[in-house]
């Protein structure tokens, strides 16, 4: 499984590939790939899902579709997070960690007794604190007689940094046993986030411009005011601006963590007089992230094996976040994009066995409504655009009835079988303005950049457009186990799933605002579940087969519609194999030794694939090692009365992947191990513990997403942290 979070792109968002489906694009109008829940409610955007769970009691990861139980959007898998009930010990704890970057972090919770036996609270907080690891620096201040204007308004070259953040979040819980048979958990949370703009570097800039485009070099510093691009004198996006690596020419390079980005285009330069109207645009470097949620978790024992929960949530948050990775004085792409978002979530599900407990059954039903805007002021200088999009406007929902049973047909064999019936719906609605509040005009009477067009003509026509998805469908899971001993199990499973389908939701002309239909799974698995040698070695392995069918690819030209280019149409393009085997092992030799690893083959080969969508059939999807592995290994060592010191190593490794579904070399991340180590003391009575971590040990320079834009000639990539090291020390009561 690969989780991290999304580069400056995409805001306050999670990536998560499981099995090679997953999602990267937060836009409402498509759906993830991977199901995340915090206490079975249902989190349905990339927005939001980068998680701050501050009472955890446990995690799961469902590998592979679970369209039966976890049902939508779980084609890929499900992050279960499951936090602990109040269950009035009266404990808690708090947690000072101070860390390089000037990190500084407190944590606390308490768990206590309101009423004896009846009633029970639990409340959490943390906040944080971390200066930015990459640096914004001036070019001009930098390079001086480069002919760049410049930025600073102080002392020294540098505009700020990248990376940082500030958080604050809280979570309380509150649990009512109202009889022996009835009990209610009221779950609330909020989180604050100010932080800086997602870190970013540009790794290449080759200044061949968008081909579209009236120049081959549109985007330009007129150093000599001539209003037309000089060759020699003005200053192109090339790579000048690429601090690091083969494809620099800077010639003052400020290292691996640095860029040049301003977040205006005060200085850049397009042939288009009608977009220059709008100038100068410039944008706060933020990512914000507010949310806040409610739960009701009802748990009623109807009778001695029957069984009734409810869960009834509502969420909803506001983000907005900078973009401009082209990370340069000279504007490519400068967008600030605001997401508000709100849901509400109904589950009913009945839990009962029959026939002296041979057969236990689930059934119940799903409704989950959610509404969303996205709202952005968007300045794309390479094609002469720069217009207001939103509020685009998607009210969801899905309704799902669900039965799941298991018959245990001897005391170690088990059939279980699931079936799931679902109904969705979405509604986009498109707005597209111009930034004075005017509607573009048209149509487009050139090519992108034409001086003859009309401003912001390629969006001609949009505004108030709306499409609509629907579709209604069955999902199946049958699975066999068999424990042949008390230590030894084994299964064969077959499941189906889906992505649910969507509308594209960035067309150009109103016939580019098409429907797509859902991407389907069906998924055949043989696993084990093991223990050896007296319970020390815990080994489980899986092989799987997935047929991947109407994967959803974007089209990079729309030959139906009335403007074939340019195109980012979603549609149903593609079907390929996925197979794959897992194996995890845990060992505890001795007493005090831990050993545990886990190892991921994954082998995805397209079997069909649109020619529209500019993907070769050997291509791979985002986010998809082929190989993962990782391995860790501690000891407690026994003070005796002065308690215990445990040190710990992991390290983990990722082969290549690409970062955007047409694999080209620029798009590529190049594979990387990571090493992390901790050194933890405990007192005898555990009341306090220290630790010293160190994360990335080896300090290695890798990076965590690509943002390749080859039509436009540049890449930019987000560096994971250098080496950094923190001392955290909690004090438990």
């Amino acid at each position: 499984m690969l989780k991290q979070a999304g580069a400056a792109a995409g805001g306050s968002a999670m990536i998560a590939y499981i099995r090679g489906i997953g999602q990267t694009d937060f836009n409402y109008a498509l759906d993830p790939g991977v199901g995340v829940y915090v206490d079975d409610v249902y989190y349905p955007t990339l927005t939001g899902s980068l998680l701050e769970l501050l009472d955890l009691d446990r995690v799961e990861i469902l590998r592979g579709p679970q369209g039966t139980l976890a049902g939508k959007n779980s084609i890929g898998g499900a992050i279960k997070l499951f936090s602990a009930k109040p269950d009035g010990d009266d404990d808690g704890s708090l947690s000072l960690t101070y860390g390089e970057f000037d990190r500084t972090e407190v944590r606390g919770s308490a768990d206590f007794t309101l009423v004896e036996d009846k009633l029970f609270a639990s409340v959490a907080g943390l906040g944080r604190t971390v200066d930015g690891y990459v640096t914004q620096y001036d070019y001009a201040c930098t390079h001086p007689g480069s002919a760049m204007r410049t930025f600073v308004t102080g002392n020294g070259c540098v505009l700020g940094t990248e990376g940082g953040q500030s958080l604050t979040t809280v979570r309380g819980a509150l649990r009512w046993v109202a009889s022996p048979s009835l009990e209610f958990t009221l779950i609330g949370d909020a989180t604050n986030e100010d932080s800086e703009v997602r870190a970013s570097v540009l790794r290449r800039a080759d200044g061949t411009g968008f081909p579209f485009a009236v120049s081959p070099v549109p985007i330009f510093e007129d150093v000599d005011g001539d209003g037309s691009f000089t060759p020699g004198t003005d200053i192109p996006h090339d790579c000048r601006f690429v601090p690091h690596g083969a494809n620099s020419c800077d010639t003052n390079p400020q290292g691996k963590y640095a860029n040049y980005a301003t977040y205006s285009n005060e200085a850049t330069t397009v042939l288009t007089p009608s977009q220059n109207q709008f100038k100068p645009v410039t944008v706060p470097p933020v990512t914000t992230f507010n949310d806040w949620g409610m739960s009701l978790h009802a748990d009623w024992e109807l009778a001695p094996n029957l069984q009734l929960q409810s869960i009834t949530a509502y969420r909803e948050y506001t983000s907005e976040f900078a973009e401009a990775t082209d990370l340069s004085p000279l504007s490519v792409v400068l967008l600030l994009q605001r997401l508000e978002h709100e849901q509400f979530q109904q589950e009913i599900r009945l839990n009962g066995s029959l026939f002296n407990d041979a057969v236990d059954y689930t059934v119940g039903g799903f409704y989950f409504d959610q509404d969303g805007t996205l709202e952005a002021r968007v300045t794309l200088d390479y094609v002469a655009l720069d217009f207001i999009h939103g509020p685009d406007t998607t009210p969801s929902t899905n309704k799902s009835l669900f039965l799941s049973t298991t018959w245990h047909v001897t005391d170690r064999l088990d059939l279980t079988g699931g079936i799931r019936y679902s109904e969705d719906e979405k509604i986009y609605t498109f707005q597209r303005h111009n930034p004075d509040g005017s509607l573009p005009s048209g149509p487009c009477m050139g090519p992108p950049g034409a001086a003859v067009n009309p401003v912001n003509c390629a969006v001609f026509g949009v505004n108030g457009v709306s499409s609509t998805f629907q579709d209604e469908r069955f999902d199946y899971r049958a699975v066999a186990s068999y424990n042949w001993t008390d230590s030894i199990m084994t299964y064969a499973q077959y499941s189906t799933g889906y992505k649910s389908g969507g509308v594209n939701p960035r067309p150009f002309v109103p016939d580019q605002a098409q429907a797509f239909n859902p991407e389907e799974l069906e998924a055949y698995e043989l696993g084990f579940k093991t223990f050896w040698f007296d319970r020390r070695l815990r080994l489980n392995g899986a092989v799987f087969f997935n047929k991947f069918t109407d994967i959803q690819l974007s089209f990079t030209t729309c030959p139906a519609s009335s403007a074939p280019i340019p195109c980012v149409q979603p549609q149903n393009a593609g079907d390929a194999d996925v197979n794959g085997f897992e194996l995890e092992a845990e060992l505890q030799p001795v007493e005090g030794l831990i050993i545990d690893a886990s190892l991921g083959i994954i082998d995805f080969e397209y079997t069909e694939v649109n020619t529209l969508t500019g993907i070769n059939i050997d291509n791979v999807p985002p986010y998809t090692p082929e190989t993962t592995w990782a391995a860790g290994m501690q000891y407690e060592f026994q003070l005796g009365d002065m308690g215990s010191l445990t040190p710990r190593i992991d390290v983990s490794y990722q082969s290549d992947i690409y970062s955007a579904p047409a694999n080209a070399a620029t798009s590529l991340i190049e594979d990387y191990t990571l090493w992390n180590a901790r050194l933890t003391y405990r007192s005898p009575d555990n009341d306090w513990i220290a630790a010293l971590e160190v994360k990335n040990l080896t300090d290695e320079y890798y990076f965590l997403t690509v943002f390749d834009q080859p039509s436009i000639g540049y890449t930019a990539a987000q560096p994971g942290w250098p080496r950094t090291v923190a001392f955290t020390l909690t004090r438990n009561f």
